[in-house]
């Protein structure tokens, strides 16, 4: 069997501050939290009990500064400085205030995104809706080590946000809880809360380089006229360039990507047919099989070959098409993973 070079794998992310402590932190502090858990239609209320509120930097360095400015205006006797004062404290307080609304009754859903390639970035949408008539401004979404930019809520509204995460291995990227932030309105407090989510995106196996190349099969199909034909309209296959063949046949694109002179086979109802198959691959590791697999798996539905797939304990029988190809690539996913 040939070898077939492929094209480019996408490349693999490192997972932002998977080594440092604060991370590691700040999930074991939000497993022990309280969670506004999920309705009947997969929506979280953000209640009371649910958010959390501290001082930021900022706050603090304003309440030291306000400290200071007490302890002058008492010891000078300065009733326009008490009166500035407290002035400042009532805005900090009002702020607070604004920031512990920001999140209240806020509805909560995840959704997660199409299928990727391990070693690329899973999308997951998380709406966000007011139902009490009121104006939410600059909350944010974490998902992990992932957050988003502050997004204004109209009243009465809803907005949209995506978060983007790493992917590494291949199966379910699944996110079962989500983290709201707010610093709204002038940035002197932090509130936050957690909701939970069950959303999840399909993670396909990082596919290889280089794959063996299964051998085709020819099939031929009848047609009205109950012949085999050989006519020249149905693309049927690929195969390895001869001297004399038309120059309008060969594929451009698999020059491109290095893959040497190929050039397309077409009939009038003769199609190629191919098994992928487990047991024909070379006896490697679990996950480098299943990363040829994909490769072979790509490989055929660009070349529009029908093919099917053979796992232990599993087979996906011959068809084509873009539906069929998800169905092959979710079964590599998710094959030994119960």
């Amino acid at each position: 069997m040939k070898l077939a070079q492929a094209s480019e794998p996408p490349r693999r992310r490192s997972t932002l501050g998977g080594g440092t402590l604060r991370p590691r932190l700040r999930v074991s502090l939000a497993s022990l939290a309280r969670q506004a858990p999920l309705d009947s239609d997969g929506l979280a209320r953000i209640g009371r009990r649910h958010i959390y509120i501290l001082p930021t930097g900022a706050g603090l360095a304003f309440g030291s500064v306000l400290v200071l400015m007490l302890i002058g205006s008492l010891n000078y006797q300065n009733n326009l400085g008490l009166l500035f004062t407290f002035l400042m404290g009532s805005v900090a307080l009002i702020a607070m205030h604004h920031s512990w609304f920001d999140l209240l009754g806020l509805q909560v859903l995840v959704r997660g995104g199409v299928p990727v390639f391990a070693g690329q970035d899973a999308d997951f949408s998380i709406w966000l809706a007011d139902d009490r008539n009121r104006p939410r401004g600059g909350v944010a979404v974490r998902i992990g080590p992932s957050a988003s930019r502050p997004a204004d809520i109209p009243a009465g509204g809803e907005v949209a946000i995506r978060v983007r995460l790493p992917t590494e291995r291949r199966g379910h990227q699944t996110v079962h809880q989500v983290q709201l932030e707010t610093r709204y309105p002038v940035g002197l407090f932090r509130a936050w809360c957690y909701a939970r989510a069950e959303a999840r995106v399909t993670v396909y196996p990082q596919p290889a380089r280089l794959t063996l190349r299964p051998p085709l099969a020819a099939a031929y199909r009848p047609n009205t006229q109950g012949d085999r034909g050989v006519g020249a309209d149905d693309f049927v296959g690929f195969r390895d360039y001869r001297v004399g063949d038309s120059l309008r046949h060969l594929d451009w694109k698999a020059l491109a990507r290095e893959r040497g002179l190929v050039v397309k086979q077409f009939g009038g109802d003769r199609a190629e047919e191919v098994w992928l198959d487990w047991e024909r691959l070379p006896p490697l590791g679990v996950e480098e099989r299943v990363s040829l697999l994909c490769r072979q798996v790509l490989d055929a539905a660009e070349n529009g070959l029908s093919y099917g797939l053979r796992l232990p304990g599993a087979t996906i029988r011959m068809r084509h098409g873009e539906l069929h190809k998800h169905h092959c690539l979710a079964a590599l996913a998710s094959f030994g993973h119960g």
